[in-house]
């Protein structure tokens, strides 16, 4: 799927970051569209634009650094852009995703230099329909929406969150080869608590505390009406909502609307992925492990859910797979005596007796896999490990959080701490780690191995929902994609180098489920395969003559 193409000239051309390719611009279209002598005389491939442009790249000092000057070579040149990214993925994704855009968010303010998406902020109620359609492009496929409240691991950063969705659907087209201008990200302001940012100079959202209740509630809803009457093919992502609403959002409109929460959906099945891969190498099958985790928030509980499904899939009964899941949170293990526990906490509530400490709760419930969702950094002590450690030859220690200083533990401690026997993956990128003369390569449970896809997928198929069915398909493939020689390494997840073919594995088991289950709203294609493929965006220059 390619931009459709506009009749511009000179300037006009040149500033138009879709249609623009610079020095590549040919001697015919230089004269055609009155560029003659507003660019450098010489005529350049796309390969020779990247041979000069990806030393310059390289060449910041630091993650950060790189990241702005990848954003202003997406402000001038969207093709040019994709290209190098795609062609050195392994490389930037850390650079564009996490764990740097974390720190992009943070200095949202002082890296802002051309507006990208749209922001509804509070004094839009009664008008979202009109802020929605100044969008110039009306083939919007994919949104990205977020309120700024909980990013990442770093809480409410208010306006500055536009970062998550503009992050997110460049790995769209990055991984999944969903066409940039069907890319929508979106920032609802409602102001911030986060009482730095809105004394700071540098902060462009609305210096308010954040709206909450029913107002909230109202604009929220308002919100999605109009993105269902303006963009009736679009699905539409939460990403980075605080708890509550995050929950309350997906439970009103995932059977209403193409909807999901990533935070909660995408992290499900991404680590049930990992997790599906992590049976080979320790050879206890799903259904039969125990399951702790650390954080009963949005992650923790939609891992929960979604390994429930899968183990009842697996043959067990929906209280024999809930048993086998135990929750920490801030207070202590999760159980059924506590009446302190929010409602999306109670269905993995079990009838025990209080524990505080994760030791402890390791120690006594002997856990096959330890997951983090905490967002709390060093709290999978040596102690937890070695615990682990003792309780099975292969423990697994997934570290989630995000960015890289809220993982639970590093690579090096896990597998210090296991004597090297620990299966070990984490949200963030780890280098591999060499112990005991071994090197062990760890894998990264990064949501971009499954949102492209799913999204993609969609968009072939025109879904009117996205289930968990989806993303219980999704985890399997990526599963699969595994190989021997990843497993060899230790790693569950197959490299970030393969990307674009998990995204279009995925891509064909959504839609098949989309098909079969009456949700598509376009005729099925002979060769769905063949479909997926002639949807997926390639950055190459178009002619525009």
């Amino acid at each position: 799927m390619t931009a459709p193409l506009q009749p511009k000239r000179g300037a006009t051309l040149l500033n138009d970051p879709v249609l623009n390719k610079g020095t590549a611009f040919s001697a015919a279209e230089r004269d055609a569209f009155g560029l003659r002598g507003l660019l450098p005389p010489r005529v350049m491939t796309q390969d020779e634009q990247l041979e000069r442009i990806l030393p310059g790249v390289r060449a910041r000092p630091t993650p950060i650094d790189q990241y702005a000057y990848l954003v202003a070579l997406h402000d001038r040149n969207v093709t040019l852009f994709y290209r190098l990214v795609m062609d050195n993925l392994e490389e930037f994704l850390p650079v564009l995703y996490t764990p740097t855009v974390g720190q992009a968010c943070e200095e949202f303010g002082r890296i802002f230099r051309r507006s990208r998406g749209l922001y509804v902020t509070s004094e839009d109620r009664g008008r979202v329909r009109d802020v929605l359609a100044n969008w110039p492009h009306d083939d919007v496929r994919m949104i990205v929406v977020t309120d700024g409240e909980r990013i990442l691991g770093l809480g409410d950063l208010g306006a500055n969150g536009m970062g998550i969705p503009i992050g997110k659907l460049t790995l769209y087209t990055a991984c999944a080869g969903v066409s940039p201008h069907q890319c929508l990200p979106i920032t609802i302001d409602v102001g911030t608590d986060n009482t730095a940012l809105r004394e700071s100079a540098a902060y462009m959202g609305v210096r308010d505390p954040r709206m909450r209740g029913e107002e909230y509630d109202a604009l929220l809803d308002e919100f999605v009406e109009a993105v269902k009457e303006r963009f009736p093919l679009a699905c539409l992502q939460f990403e980075d909502f605080g708890n509550h609403n995050a929950f309350t959002l997906l439970e009103k409109w995932r059977d209403r609307t193409c909807t999901f929460n990533d935070d909660i959906q995408g992290t499900a099945s991404v680590t049930l992925g990992g997790l599906l891969s992590a049976a080979k190498l320790t050879g206890v099958p799903l259904r039969d492990m125990r399951l702790m985790f650390l954080g009963a928030g949005e992650a923790g509980i939609g891992i929960g859910d979604l390994v429930v499904q899968e183990m009842i899939a697996e043959g067990l009964t929906e209280l024999e797979a809930r048993q086998r899941c135990w929750f920490m949170d801030s207070r202590g293990l999760v159980v059924a005596s506590r009446t302190d526990l929010a409602e999306h906490k109670r269905r993995f509530a079990h009838e025990y007796d209080a524990v505080a400490s994760l030791q402890e709760a390791v120690e006594q419930l002997k856990p096959h896999a330890l997951i983090g969702v905490s967002g709390q950094p060093g709290t999978f002590t040596p102690g937890v490990l070695t615990a682990m450690a003792a309780n099975h030859p292969r423990p697994i220690i997934m570290a989630l959080s995000n960015p890289t200083s809220k993982a639970e533990c590093t690579a090096r401690e896990a597998y210090s701490a296991t004597d090297g026997r620990a299966v070990f993956a984490s949200g963030s990128p780890f280098a591999p780690v060499t112990y005991k003369e071994r090197t062990h390569v760890p894998g990264q449970g990064n949501n971009a191995y499954i949102f492209p896809g799913v999204g993609l997928g969609v968009i072939v198929s025109e879904s009117s929902r996205v289930t968990d069915e989806m993303f219980a398909a999704a985890a399997r493939t990526l599963a699969g994609l595994v190989t021997p020689e990843d497993l060899a390494m230790g790693r569950i997840y197959p490299s970030l180098t393969r990307i674009r073919e998990v995204s279009r594995a995925i891509a064909i088991e959504v839609a098949k489920i989309a098909f079969d289950r009456g949700l598509a709203r376009t005729a099925r294609p002979d060769d769905l395969a063949a479909a997926v493929s002639a949807a997926m965006y390639e950055p190459v220059y178009q002619s525009l003559i």
